[in-house]
């Protein structure tokens, strides 16, 4: 739960509602009303509001608040003006010295945005591609992101419009969140249950049952806003009695920072003691989330019923109206949460399915993952394959490097023929004939190359293997003549 305290005056009530509030106090022994005690110069710390321009929102309000200017005008302006952005042509008039810290603050809030468009780039893996800025920067309204360096009019009114939406949905999404949670928690109840056999089902419906009638088994709950309702807080919290009750005092010791409103916040502290009947925290049967979702329906009904101006605040006048009214004198009772549920049986039958739905994409894209997983892994084999070859090969041409190894000899193919010829003759002739046949075959080599060159012109047989029986001492004996 986000407490807020609103700024001095009601506009800024009305944007920083989450801001922070003093609480309430309970259980202290009052024996006479008192107004409060109000320090100069001590307010409540802020807290967070839940916005993501929190820390923005509330800085630029707290140096206008610095120019006196301003805060006359904040003062002497109605909620309706401030929404349609009269207040913010005020900004020309404040001093120089708050223009220029408001500039400041605008170009520091322009690079966290950057930072934070830049860090979720970077999250979708998009490091290498360009960012552009400008466009990226639409989405966010509460600022003029065209103009990223000085603080202008059209920026106070941003800021306002933006933080006056986003507060009113606030509640909204509240509720949904709520609803999601409830839903899911019954899920898995169902879940649970499918995993156990038939006797641990029986039991676990049976706790659940005891527990659900043990919850709905406290004192009666005050209609919220009613007169009985804060009689309750006047004796309890307030240490009062109740038949001195009066409602301009109440409004009084119960407006804690003293700006003349209740805000929601402080609303929802006047419900602590309904809700105490309810929920324990240190009970099995009673849920803390509940406890704030009921708070939060108590402070909706209180303003629906009283906020006559729909401003989000409740002043002393409409408190005063609202304490003669019928429901506020002799209300209806208040139905609870579990007696109204947060959700439709069809409203779970489609987060059953969404939730199935989500399931099955949960798990193709598991699958899908697996699979771009072992293709990598399959890439990342060949390449390993690849580099040991590669690696293998630059060693052996190393090794031959280191070895300076000699090519082979190189082989003619005339000699190839002329060992081949030798060897046949010497396999087809007798002995005293290859003797002779191989001083013939001694002469040096030009002489039979020239022999070898006419030979085919005349038609003669090119060795003595063609040469008919007997012909060949004759052959040989005519070559040797001059």
């Amino acid at each position: 739960m986000c407490w807020t305290r609103a700024a001095v005056t009601s506009w800024a009530l009305l944007l920083l509602q989450l801001l922070c509030v003093q609480s309430v106090p309970i259980g202290i022994d009052k024996t006479k009303v008192k107004e409060p005690e109000k320090k100069a110069e001590e307010l409540p710390p802020n807290v967070d509001t839940g916005l993501h321009y929190d820390r923005y929102l509330r800085e630029v309000i707290d140096f206008l608040e610095k120019d006196q200017h301003f805060r006359e005008k904040l003062h002497n302006t109605d909620m309706e003006d401030i929404k349609q952005g009269k207040l913010a042509k005020e900004l020309d008039f404040v001093s120089h010295h708050v223009r220029t810290k408001l500039d400041e603050l605008k170009r520091q809030e322009v690079n966290r945005l950057r930072t934070l468009i830049k860090a979720k780039q970077d999250l979708e893996g998009g490091n290498d591609i360009a960012v552009d800025h400008q466009a990226l920067l639409k989405q966010f309204e509460h600022l003029n992101h065209m103009n990223p360096h000085t603080f202008e009019v059209e920026d106070l009114d941003r800021l306002i419009k933006s933080a006056t939406s986003d507060l009113e949905n606030y509640d909204k999404e509240r509720h949904e969140e709520f609803k999601k949670y409830e839903m899911m928690k019954e899920h898995d109840r169902q879940e649970h249950l499918k995993t156990l056999d038939e006797e641990a089902r029986k039991k676990e419906e049976e706790h659940y049952e005891e527990m659900r009638k043990k919850h709905a088994d406290h004192p009666k709950v005050n209609h919220p806003g009613s007169q009985n309702q804060l009689k309750e807080v006047w004796e309890e919290a307030d240490g009062l009695d109740p038949e001195d009750f009066d409602p301009k005092t109440f409004f009084n010791l119960h407006d804690t920072n003293g700006d003349g409103f209740f805000d929601e916040q402080e609303l929802e502290a006047l419900f602590t003691k309904e809700l105490e009947k309810m929920y324990d925290p240190t009970n099995e049967e009673d849920d803390m989330v509940e406890m704030e979702e009921e708070r939060l329906r108590m402070r909706e009904h209180v303003m629906n019923e009283v906020d006559s101006n729909k401003d989000r605040l409740v002043s002393l006048d409409e408190f005063l109206v609202a304490t003669k009214k019928k429901e506020f004198l002799e209300p209806d009772s208040w139905e609870t949460l579990e007696q109204n549920q947060a959700y439709t049986d069809e409203e779970m039958r489609e987060f059953e399915e969404h939730l199935v739905q989500q399931e099955h994409d949960l798990n193709q894209k598991a699958v899908d993952l697996q699979q771009q997983r072992e293709e990598l892994e399959r890439q990342q084999e060949q390449l390993n394959a690849q580099k040991i070859e590669l690696q293998e090969a630059v060693e052996h041409m190393e090794r031959l490097k280191t070895q300076k190894v000699d090519p082979p000899p190189e082989v003619h193919v005339e000699d190839v023929h002329a060992q081949d010829n030798q060897l046949h003759m010497e396999d087809v002739q007798p002995q005293g004939h290859q003797d002779t046949l191989q001083y013939h075959q001694e002469p040096p080599q030009e002489h039979h190359q020239q022999q070898n060159e006419h030979l085919p012109q005349q038609g003669l047989p090119q060795t003595h293997q063609d040469l008919p029986p007997g012909h060949q001492e004759v052959l040989q004996h005519q070559q040797n003549q001059p």
